[in-house]
């Protein structure tokens, strides 16, 4: 799969995603059970976070666009500016969330954990990049990204419990970790390979490079 097409398809999960967070929002009669709990007790931070959460999934998304970095660097550190900002709200409010869930122990460590990692590889890639570290920006706003999405293997990983006939509060402490630990796992080893590939190209340059220059001893 390519990468425009891999993006292609992010890109849209991202938006189906949010759109449906704004759904729940604005329309109270379709939230589920669970839902409904948050927006009864916890009003205003379930609105932050899941405003918050609809800003950075789509916005993060077009932060990986070659074109967008490439043609317009202005609105791409505009773009950057939003993602943190949606991050730092929704990732506070997700963390008050968690900290209250009714899920339990589990649920409210597994959905807590994720809330501080959101929070602090974003911060990381901010600072990387504020510093002119261009390439560690890279890599961590990779991490962050993957951790935002969580909002879409959450519904993914949700359909699929259904499915197979789990109760929603017996899946939901696997949930809160299976939906960004495997997505942290898979940016890892995305990161490397990447370095892999920039290390061996580097080299390959390098050999490219003394050979032309061997040849051009030799001719002489």
């Amino acid at each position: 799969m390519s990468k425009k097409i891999s993006w292609i398809l992010m890109t849209l999960s991202a938006i189906l995603v949010a759109l449906y967070a704004l759904g729940l929002l604005a329309a109270p009669s379709i939230r589920p059970p669970f839902i409904k709990n948050l927006f009864t007790h916890f009003p205003a931070v379930t609105s932050i976070h899941f405003i918050g959460g609809a800003i950075a999934i789509v916005v993060g998304a077009f932060q990986f666009s070659a074109s967008i970095r490439a043609k317009h660097l202005a609105l791409h550190r505009l773009l950057g500016r939003f993602y943190v900002g949606a991050i730092i709200f929704g990732g506070v409010a997700g963390f008050v969330l968690a900290i209250n869930s009714v899920g339990g122990f589990y649920v409210q460590t597994g959905f807590g954990l994720m809330a501080i990692f959101w929070l602090a590889t974003t911060f990381k890639a901010y600072r990387k990049i504020r510093n002119g570290d261009v390439k560690s920006h890279e890599s961590w706003m990779i991490r962050s990204y993957a951790v935002t999405l969580a909002g879409v293997t959450l519904r993914f990983y949700l359909g699929i419990s259904v499915v197979l006939g789990f109760k929603f509060f017996d899946a939901y402490p696997i949930l809160a970790w299976i939906c960004w630990v495997p997505n942290l796992l898979i940016a890892e080893f995305f990161i490397k390979q990447k370095a892999k590939k920039s290390k061996a190209s580097g080299k390959s340059s390098r050999l490219d490079c003394f050979k032309k220059a061997e040849g051009q001893v030799v001719n002489h």
